[in-house]
């Protein structure tokens, strides 16, 4: 049970109907989940608003709502708040209502187009393996200390930000690693928390069925870094062209990683392998079982990170050259027998793809097939699919186009979508299996002696989705019991 007025506060309020000095049991802002003594945040979704639901609230036992549309009629006894943005009261409730959580531990957020779960869970990894108490919040699990707690969005809604935030206080935990998302930052989900730093990955094309253009996408991501305080560091990609642009106008002090700029973090590919990576890091050499490019980069950010942090370098070096890579990036099965190598990546943009393509094109002795399963989301953005088949179909010796998660869109509309993408030349090495558990199977059916199969664009999931029902569906699974016919 929380005070009214205690929850208000740093809420910027426009009117008031009643009184703030009363005891309130949830904060909420879903009407279904309402009951006495709780208040209810009615927000303007994309789909739906909140405000429709008032009255439902007011008789499941909302005490005070909290909106920005006053209704016509207002019961007695319910306190009325009226704000400007409600999302980002909510935001400001939450903290409150958590006592501010985020104040009472390390907390950094990663953004940017490719690489956010990957830094955060490595990032997770290195502290935990140097002995301190660690939390996660990404798009894969949210963790604990050790605790699993599973996650559906990429940046949870900012009452259970907070809710996961003050569970890691109790437990102790020094450092979390908090994924930040452009519908996070736009919806005002981590406004009100506070971050000791703030990390930039890259941006490439994504979320456009979101935002209106490329520069609206590129907008929201600096928003992040606009919000840092002076005491946090921003740490961003300088080979990518918007890594200044992030930094412009925060008052965090500026740091920079790079492959191919000279800045404050430096690494140097030595070797890229199937084994694993050599890289030199500022002049330290550091071998990691992680490989590619993106790897190299994603190395580099949480070893800055960590130094920004007030760790060693030797001890970071030594412990990054331990860690595991992360589940569904660049995870790949090797058969005994005919030496068929399957890797599952969870590339689902055409930036991420082109990478993945360009890493095992890089390594592979072109003595083999490079063999593609890939396909694209329905009810997202539809422009990336032509894209991102042309990128497969022209970095692949053999294609196979199949379903993603279609959601509610017909599934053979969306390969249509991604058919008109490849140029002409390309054609015959292309093949449409509407079935994604066949789409592997076809694969590993074709793949011959040291032939290489990428499954992209799922990775980590372990469902599918399809007219809005979730069944079991787990592309690693799938391809290692596929190649179990080849150990025979």
């Amino acid at each position: 049970m929380r005070n009214l007025k205690d929850l208000l506060y740093k809420v910027s309020l426009e009117l008031v109907i009643g009184p703030t000095d009363i005891d309130v049991e949830q904060v909420q802002f879903d009407s279904r989940a309402i009951r006495k003594g709780d208040v209810f945040i009615a927000l303007k979704g994309t789909a739906v608003d909140g405000h429709q639901f008032i009255e439902k609230a007011v008789a499941s036992g909302a005490v005070a709502v909290l909106l920005e549309d006053l209704p016509d009629y207002q019961a007695e006894h319910v306190t009325y708040i009226q704000v400007d943005n409600a999302h980002k009261a909510l935001a400001l409730i939450g903290a409150n209502y958590y006592d501010n959580p985020s104040k009472d531990l390390k907390l950094v957020g990663v953004t940017g187009t490719n690489g956010k779960t990957t830094t955060t869970s490595l990032l997770y990894q290195l502290f935990k393996k140097l002995g301190f108490k660690t939390g996660l919040i990404s798009t894969v699990e949210i963790l604990i200390d050790g605790k699993v707690i599973p996650t559906k969005h990429t940046t949870p809604d900012p009452v259970t930000i907070n809710s996961h935030l003050a569970a890691m206080r109790d437990a102790g935990v020094d450092y979390c690693f908090m994924e930040v998302s452009s519908h996070g930052i736009d919806q005002q989900r981590i406004t009100g928390l506070h971050f000791v730093g703030g990390m930039f990955t890259n941006l490439t094309h994504d979320h456009l069925d979101y935002h209106n253009t490329f520069a609206e996408y590129r907008d929201v991501k600096k928003r992040f870094f606009d919000m840092l305080p002076s005491d946090a560091f921003a740490l961003t990609n300088r080979d990518d062209k918007n890594g200044e642009f992030m930094l412009q106008n925060t008052k965090a002090r500026k740091l920079g990683y790079a492959l191919k700029t000279y800045t404050d973090y430096r690494a140097q590919i030595i070797e890229n392998q199937f084994g694993g990576l050599q890289l030199k890091v500022n002049n330290q050499e550091l071998w990691t079982k992680m490989i590619g490019e993106f790897n190299a980069y994603n190395v580099l950010a949480i070893y800055g990170c960590a130094i920004e942090l007030g760790l060693e370098s030797t001890e970071v070096l030594e412990a990054i050259s331990q860690l595991d890579g992360v589940s569904g990036r660049f995870q790949y099965f090797t058969t005994a027998a005919q030496h068929i190598t399957a890797i599952v990546d969870y590339a689902h943009t055409p930036d991420a793809l082109k990478n993945v393509l360009e890493t095992i094109n890089a390594i592979r002795t072109r003595n083999e097939k490079l063999i593609t399963v890939v396909g694209c989301g329905g009810d997202r953005d539809k422009s990336k699919r032509p894209v991102m088949a042309n990128i497969a179909a022209s970095l692949s010796d053999l294609i196979i186009f199949t379903s993603d998660n279609p959601r509610t869109e017909n599934p053979d509309a969306i390969l249509k979508d991604m058919e008109a993408g490849v140029e002409a030349i390309d054609f015959k090495k292309t093949l449409t299996v509407t079935d994604r558990k066949n789409a592997i199977k076809t694969a590993v059916q074709m793949a011959q002696q040291n032939d290489i199969i990428l499954i992209a664009g799922k990775g980590h999931e372990t469902y599918q989705e399809i007219n809005g029902v979730r069944s079991d569906f787990n592309d690693r699974l799938i391809v290692a019991d596929l190649l179990k016919q080849f150990n025979k």
